[in-house]
């Protein structure tokens, strides 16, 4: 199991610098920029996770194979990024891989360390979101999470069938598995579909009443 949650992290690692990467070409950042925001998107959820649950130091920066994994994303979409633009939106895709990945790794890395079920669960769901907040506060724009479709939700429901089968002490692999696919579908569903939570109201500042905010 070891071993899984390692390679869970690695790739989602690697597709979550993809996408901070992706974003930074498209804002035409320097190469140098682009790095930083490919290591910023792919480690940051890990380290706030590991430093929650007393994992220290965190493995993003005590385990060479995590920056090793970022940078070379990052250098491979800053020289390739016309290969990447080629799939079928690529940064979507790419966050929602990750956010899959990252949930179901983040939750398993917890219920390790001794943490609860339901406390595994919202750990896995930070370890997902953690570095698309980072990603999109240095881009100085709202985090993705806190305006689109279904992304935290999605995290959460992943990390929530690892955590339940871990309780029911089910066999964590096919788990793992059934987790990531389902948060990944509940997210690319929710991109294709429109699929949102209630937003906020604001009232209207001409006596108008309350209406979405934009």
């Amino acid at each position: 199991m070891e071993t899984l949650v390692l390679i869970l992290d690695l790739v989602g690692t690697f597709v979550f610098a993809l996408s901070g990467a992706m974003l930074g070409v498209r804002r035409r950042l320097d190469i140098f920029g682009v790095l930083v925001l490919s290591f910023i998107a792919a480690t940051a959820g890990g380290i706030t996770r590991d430093l929650l649950i007393g994992a220290t130091p965190p493995a993003a920066l005590s385990d060479w194979r995590y920056p090793v994994t970022s940078l070379a994303a990052g250098v491979v979409t800053f020289f390739r990024a016309s290969l990447i633009e080629k799939l079928h939106h690529p940064v979507r895709l790419f966050d929602a891989m990750g956010l899959a990945l990252f949930a179901v790794a983040g939750t398993q890395k917890a219920l390790e360390y001794g943490i609860s079920p339901p406390m595994a669960a919202a750990m896995g769901m930070l370890t997902g979101i953690g570095g698309g907040i980072a990603r999109d506060l240095l881009l100085a724009q709202v985090p993705l999470v806190l305006r689109a479709e279904l992304y935290a939700v999605a995290a959460l429901a992943g990390a929530l069938v690892v955590a339940v089968g871990h309780w029911l002490a089910l066999p964590m692999v096919p788990c793992a598995v059934v987790g990531a696919a389902f948060c990944f579908g509940l997210r690319m569903m929710a991109v294709t579909y429109g699929w949102h939570l209630p937003v906020a109201l604001q009232s209207g500042g001409d006596g108008e009443p309350p209406g979405p905010l934009k």
